[in-house]
């Protein structure tokens, strides 16, 4: 069994309020959670209307199929335009 962990840094554009910024960052959990069956949370508390860091967990059976998940989750957030990434850290345990 692999754990795979993908923690991102992202740039909220629409966002002019905190309550602009946890509307986006709910959206773009709910959808990833619903597309891929991941685990997704914001893991650093950050006051700043347009910034926000997501962790992103799936588990798997070999790195590769971790790995592969990952993958496809970070191309649907970079697609889906929602927000700009802004640093991406990957780690497999």
């Amino acid at each position: 069994m692999v754990v795979g962990l993908l923690r991102i840094e992202i740039h909220i554009p629409a966002a002019l309020s905190l309550k602009d910024k946890r509307s986006v960052i709910k959206s773009v959990k709910d959808q990833l959670r619903g597309r891929f069956n991941i685990a997704v949370a914001e893991v650093d508390p950050n006051e700043k209307w347009q910034r926000a860091s997501l962790g992103i967990v799936t588990v798997g059976d070999s790195r590769r199929s971790a790995e592969g998940g990952l993958r496809q989750a970070l191309d649907w957030i970079q697609e889906s335009r929602l927000v700009d990434l802004i640093r991406v850290e990957q780690e497999f345990f």
